[in-house]
């Protein structure tokens, strides 16, 4: 754009990281007031997306397949998931979110103070621009 300084990768990168650090931080201690680790409310974003078996659950947050029996264990015991077969595949377990675990993961959303602070601050056109510049970058389907 003629008017604006190049801004490098490196720079990009940098305010990418700082920006994630902030939202990781504000996400786990919203995460931490509901009594759950980092990782529980990972496991719980992603299965907003729908069912998943253990093993894409365990490649998506990328932690070991034991790792995430054990996160899951505790996620169905406070009846925030639950598992069930995979109808392609009785042998294959997918788990499920529960609405306890939809409700959950809403109440992290909502206290996540610092960064619903930020993303309020753009205006309408800067947040379409923002999000329609997230999803190019990271090539994710935006809905």
């Amino acid at each position: 754009m003629p008017g604006h300084p190049r801004v490098g990768t490196g720079q990009l990168m940098e305010l990418l990281s700082v920006s994630l650090g902030a939202y990781y931080g504000d996400f786990t201690a919203a995460a931490a007031r509901e009594n759950l680790t980092a990782s529980q409310a990972k496991t719980l974003t992603v299965l907003r997306r729908g069912p998943a078996a253990m093993r894409v659950l365990a490649e998506t947050l990328a932690c070991d397949a034991s790792n995430m029996t054990g996160i899951v264990d505790r996620l169905e015991k406070r009846s925030l998931v639950r598992r069930e077969p995979s109808p392609g595949d009785r042998r294959v377990k997918n788990v499920v979110l529960t609405p306890e675990g939809e409700q959950t993961i809403d109440t992290i959303r909502a206290n996540m103070h610092t960064t619903t602070a930020g993303l309020d601050a753009l205006d309408d056109e800067d947040r379409a621009t923002l999000h329609a510049l997230l999803g190019r970058v990271f090539a994710t389907k935006q809905d």
